[in-house]
């Protein structure tokens, strides 16, 4: 296996830890958390990624042939329906808070009052 795809999640995941910790910003941090959750796609899909192979459809393929590994590619395509549920909640509850509060920077808010 290549080590390209190696570098390129953890690039990504870098360049996405970096954003959470900097961040001054709900939305901005969300962002960073989707740039971090693409790491997990591109380590996956290389994962069950194989030169030559053809997709997993065994209909057309003959007997004995090279197929890509199915179940990596139903992993990603869960992934990312989470990711996208994760990040819509996210979001809702940005907007409450800024709804509440008139800010989304971390540090302008407040703890709540009793």
């Amino acid at each position: 296996m290549s080590p390209l795809p190696w570098l390129v999640a953890a690039w990504l995941f870098g360049i996405g830890l970096y954003g959470i910790v900097t961040s001054r910003n709900y939305l901005h941090l969300i962002g960073c958390l989707s740039v971090v959750q693409s790491a997990t796609y591109v380590l996956l899909l290389s994962a069950g990624f194989r030169w030559g192979a053809g997709p997993p459809i065994f209909q057309d393929q003959p007997p004995g042939s090279l197929v890509v590994d199915p179940v990596v590619q139903a992993l990603v395509l869960t992934d990312i329906v989470v990711g996208a549920a994760v990040t819509a909640l996210l979001l809702v509850l940005v907007l409450q808070v800024h709804k509440r509060r008139g800010t989304v920077d971390p540090d302008a808010l407040r703890p709540l009052d009793r």
